[in-house]
């Protein structure tokens, strides 16, 4: 049996996944004072759902597998009730990282059509999907958009792949208004590129970039555009996957010897 926690609120509750001695996948919130509660999503093959965000309501947004290994999105209100979606046409819908969904109760995430194009999506908490493509997103199997956090104030940050497959960062603003950006020094060769993994609520967002030999570094974008880029001393690839209110970024790096190991960046 295993756990893994993949998020945690202002008030200390977490929710994740975790896998039984039958090899079943189940999802579970911890409360702040240790109590564990495990829930089962209706419809879950063995594979099992997983909470992957939960906001300071404790409302948890999370996927799960069917029978057919087929994904789909739920969302567990603070009273338990489990409520499931997919956005229009999506054959498989995701979520990542404990920023997916905002204390608002807003959810964002990626789906792929019959396709295999992915798009963006934002869920509302009263059901009402909206879902968006980045300008310059490619139409081709594995190209396209896809939203990866939402902040307080509904700004999302996300990736897309255009049609020669080289990533790209976008932002979307509540209002529906994108910016796109690159990363100085980020390859152009395909499966090249950055790709943001966390936004603030000043709207300052981190993530990573390989550049043209595919090697990884991180970076920093202010609300401003400004963007920095970074390695950790003795790094000789860094990932930067979250940043917090006060801009503390959270990280990992390999070193020399292929050692793996945690960084935090104070600004």
């Amino acid at each position: 049996m295993c756990a893994i926690n993949h998020c945690l609120n202002p008030a200390g509750a977490t929710t994740g996944a975790w896998v039984d001695a039958s090899n079943v996948g189940h999802a579970y919130v911890r409360a702040p004072d240790g109590a564990i509660t495990s829930f089962d999503v209706a419809g879950e093959g063995p594979y099992g759902p997983e909470g992957w965000g939960i906001n300071p309501g404790g409302v948890i947004a999370g996927n799960y597998a069917d029978a057919n290994f087929a994904f789909h999105g739920f969302v567990r209100d603070a009273d338990g009730t489990i409520t499931t979606f997919d956005p229009p046409g999506s054959t498989n819908t995701f979520m990542s990282g404990g920023d997916c969904i905002n204390p608002a109760g807003l959810i964002v995430g990626v789906y792929f059509d019959a396709g295999s194009v992915p798009h963006g999506f934002v869920r509302a908490p009263d059901g009402t999907i909206t879902t968006f493509d980045a300008p310059g997103a490619g139409t081709g199997p594995f190209q396209g958009t896809g939203a990866n956090c939402i902040n307080p104030a509904g700004t999302i940050d996300g990736g897309f792949t255009d049609s020669s497959n080289v990533n790209h960062c976008f932002v979307r603003y509540a209002d529906g208004t994108f910016t796109t950006f690159d990363v100085p020094g980020a390859g152009t060769a395909p499966n090249q590129g950055p790709v943001p993994l966390g936004i603030n609520p000043a709207g300052v967002i981190t993530g990573f970039y390989s550049d043209a030999i595919n090697v990884n570094h991180g970076f920093v974008r202010a609300r401003n555009g400004a963007i920095t880029t970074f390695d950790v001393p003795g790094s000789v690839f860094t990932l930067a996957f979250g940043i917090n209110p006060m801009g503390t970024i959270i990280g990992f790096y390999r070193d020399a010897s292929g050692v793996g190991h945690g960084f935090l960046r104070i600004p």
